[in-house]
């Protein structure tokens, strides 16, 4: 999912598979393919580069998801698990 949110960070729109955690990180922020399915992707890729408003929208949404996500925030929460695993 790295990749991913540093696209999203940088202004990049995404087309990533549908299959994963990959639906979860870009949300409705990101253009899902499947990924056994080469016509689909190719499908993917290109509305993306020819709809200048689709475009444009994932941009957009791309850059306020990927704010969503921080490592500050990671760390927090996994230590919250390591907290919970603990105490059990």
């Amino acid at each position: 999912g790295l990749p991913v949110l540093e696209a999203m960070a940088c202004g990049i729109p995404v087309v990533t598979s549908k299959v994963s955690s990959l639906p979860e990180i870009v949300g409705e922020a990101g253009k899902l393919v499947d990924p056994y399915d080469p016509r689909n992707i190719a499908e993917g890729i290109s509305e993306v580069l020819t709809n200048q408003t689709l475009r444009q929208s994932m941009i957009e949404k791309g850059l306020q998801r990927a704010h969503l996500f921080s490592w500050q925030r990671t760390a927090a929460e996994t230590l919250a698990v390591y907290r919970s695993v603990t105490k059990g």
